[in-house]
């Protein structure tokens, strides 16, 4: 199930960070983002965690999409 999130920063290979609603931060990987189909993310966006099984993000994307396969 997707997390809801608020973009704080993305690095220019695509990794970041977002805070959660409880204002835990969390990192994401560089591709990521590519997986919800952004090329850039701005801070303040909100955005859509999606976990694998083993708890890492692997997608980032806006709330109520899927994430790209691959």
């Amino acid at each position: 199930m997707p997390v809801p999130a608020t973009v704080r920063e993305q690095a220019p290979d695509g990794s970041g960070t977002v805070l959660l609603d409880d204002g835990t931060v969390v990192a994401f990987p560089g591709d990521a983002p590519a997986r919800g189909r952004f090329r850039l993310l701005r801070s303040g966006q909100r955005v859509a965690l999606h976990r694998g099984p083993d708890g890492a993000v692997v997608a980032v994307t806006l709330p109520g999409e899927q994430p790209v396969e691959g």
